[in-house]
């Protein structure tokens, strides 16, 4: 049948009772801090996420073959 192509988001009744696990584990104040810095790392994973396709960008508009991680070029075998 194959993999569902999105996980389905909880809602109403679920949220509460996730809220109030995060809560208990984490306490109230902390709550706040966690998020913020969640927030943080997502947007630093953007920035470094767009940085690498403009380099990936350039290097392919100036011509240069693409390499992987091991240093080969893509498509070679």
């Amino acid at each position: 049948m194959g993999t569902p192509l999105f996980v389905p988001v909880p809602g109403g009744m679920e949220l509460v009772i996730i809220l109030g696990i995060a809560v208990l584990l984490f306490g109230a104040n902390k709550i706040p801090k966690l998020a913020r810095s969640s927030g943080q790392a997502m947007g630093e994973f953007k920035r470094g996420r767009e940085e690498l396709e403009a380099e990936v960008r350039d290097a392919t508009a100036e011509g240069e073959p693409v390499t992987d991680a091991s240093g080969d070029s893509e498509g070679g075998a």
